[in-house]
C-alpha cells in the first residue's frame, strides 16, 4: 500500500517541476561562461553546451536538440546573414529555435533577422529579465524584441497595405505577431474565437498572405510588435 502511494505521487503532474528550457550557448568563452551563470540562476533554464563559434553551434545542436539557440551576435548585418543559420537549424533540429543577444541597436537589423528565422532579438544593454523572457517566449514558439528595439519599430512609417486594415485588425495582428493564439486574442478583446477566426481571414486576403508565420512577420515589418 505505501508502494502504491509513493508511486502515485511520484506521477502526480502538480508535483512535478516543468521541464526546464534547454539552451545552447554560442559565443567567445568568457562571454558565453558569463552566460551560462546568469541564465543557471533561473530554475527552469539549463545550459546544455557552449560553442565558441557557428559551426560548433550547429553541431550541439544538431546532438542536444535544445529549445534554445542563443547566439551573441555582435556583427552589423547578422539579421540579413541569420536565413543560412536558421535554415541549417531548422533542418538539424526543428524544434530549435534561434536568438540574438547583440549590441547592435538598429531595428532594421532585428527586424531583418526575425524575418530570416530569428525568434528573439534582446540588447546587452537591457535588464536580464528581457533575455529570460526571450528564451521562454522563443521555447514556446513565440517571437520576442527588445522593448527598445519594439519602440523603434513602431516609430518606422509603416508600409501602404497596414493603412487598409480596420482599427480591429490591426490589433488583432499585432497580437499575432506577438504570439498569442486565437483564444488568448479572443480574452483579451472579449469577442469570440469565430470572431477572431474571422478577422484572421480577412487579414490573410488583404494582406495576400496564407500563414500564421506570415502574418507573423507582417506584425514585425509593420512596427507593430512592441
Amino acid at each position: 500500500m505505501l508502494q502504491d502511494d509513493t508511486d502515485n505521487q511520484s506521477h502526480n503532474p502538480e508535483t512535478e517541476s516543468p521541464a526546464p528550457v534547454r539552451i545552447v550557448l554560442s559565443g567567445a568563452e568568457i562571454t558565453a561562461e558569463g552566460l551560462r551563470h546568469l541564465l543557471e540562476k533561473e530554475a527552469d533554464m539549463e545550459v546544455v553546451a557552449i560553442a565558441s563559434n557557428t559551426d560548433d553551434a550547429v553541431r550541439y545542436v544538431t546532438g542536444h536538440k535544445p529549445d534554445v539557440l542563443l547566439i551573441d551576435a555582435l556583427e552589423r548585418g547578422s539579421g540579413k546573414a541569420a536565413k543560412e543559420l536558421t535554415d541549417l537549424i531548422a533542418e538539424r533540429s526543428p524544434g530549435t529555435e534561434v536568438v540574438f543577444l547583440t549590441h547592435m541597436a538598429d531595428p532594421l537589423n532585428a527586424r531583418d533577422a526575425l524575418r530570416n528565422g530569428v525568434n528573439g532579438y534582446v540588447l546587452k544593454e537591457d535588464d536580464p529579465s528581457q533575455l529570460f523572457a526571450a528564451l521562454r517566449h522563443a521555447a514556446g514558439g513565440k517571437p520576442y524584441l527588445s522593448p527598445k528595439i519594439a519602440v523603434a519599430l513602431a516609430k518606422l512609417s509603416p508600409e501602404s497595405g497596414v493603412r487598409e486594415l480596420t482599427d480591429r485588425e490591426v490589433e488583432v495582428l499585432r497580437l499575432v505577431g506577438l504570439g498569442h493564439t486565437n483564444a488568448e486574442i479572443s480574452e483579451k478583446l472579449h469577442l469570440s474565437v469565430r470572431t477572431i477566426e474571422s478577422h484572421r481571414a480577412h487579414l490573410q486576403e488583404k494582406l495576400d498572405v496564407h500563414t500564421r508565420a506570415e502574418l507573423v512577420r507582417v506584425a514585425i515589418d509593420r512596427g507593430l510588435v512592441g
